[in-house]
């Protein structure tokens, strides 16, 4: 084998399992990226707010710091996963009566839990996130799973809506929006660390920590 050969070989090794290939658009990765990031700046603003009668979450309280650094960059570089790093909960079919036959609203839910986001842009960037995985849902299909977690029946039904229902969805539900793995803080904790410091071998670790702990989320779903 030629030295070209080989080293054409080990780059595309190097390469990694998400990078745009036949079946997955770059334009697909790159709005993923972009709806990450505007997910980011909202954490940020959320870990901002102090309201005295209601106790902080674990991952805004715990990276505190981690959080006040995360500047622009740091925002971008973070935001490069491959998966969403925002829960809407399309992973949980039987939790989400909106997405059965009929109308979204078509009967009570039970009550919901507080709302893990409550600045003013919760319901614009949860409009952000709904359109992106309707538009995912009806033109990316073999990604819905990937990138949300999605099963292809719920990615389905979500396509079967319109877009005026997933924006009543959005600003009908302000607790509809949660980090992904609220819950696991250290997880966090070494995502955002490696989105400060840029170093490229940190980031690839949790992104890649990212992928595994997307497909036990959805193995247990099905």
């Amino acid at each position: 084998m030629s030295e070209d050969v080989m080293t054409a070989a080990r780059a595309e090794s190097a390469r990694p399992l998400w990078t745009s290939q036949s079946w997955l658009h770059s334009e697909a990765l790159d709005a993923l990226a972009a709806v990450n990031e505007q997910c980011l700046e909202l954490l940020c603003e959320q870990a901002a707010v102090r309201q005295p009668a209601r106790p902080r979450p674990a991952l805004l309280k715990e990276l505190e710091a981690l959080w006040y650094g995360l500047d622009a960059g740091a925002r971008r570089r973070a935001a490069r996963c491959p998966f969403l790093l925002v829960d809407t909960g399309f992973a949980r079919a039987a939790s989400r009566p909106w997405l059965a036959a009929g109308t979204i609203r078509d009967q009570d839910w039970s009550v919901p839990p507080a709302p893990f986001f409550t600045v003013p842009r919760t319901v614009a960037v949860t409009r952000l996130v709904l359109a992106y995985a309707w538009h995912l849902a009806r033109g990316e299909s073999a990604a819905v799973r990937l990138f949300l977690g999605m099963s292809a029946q719920l990615a389905e039904r979500l396509a079967g809506r319109t877009l005026p229902e997933v924006f009543q969805l959005a600003e009908g539900e302000p607790g509809l929006l949660t980090p992904r793995w609220s819950d696991r803080v250290p997880v966090w904790r070494d995502l955002l660390a490696a989105a400060r410091s840029g170093e490229p071998g940190a980031l690839e670790r949790c992104r890649i920590r990212g992928l595994q702990l997307l497909a036990a989320d959805a193995r247990q779903s099905d």
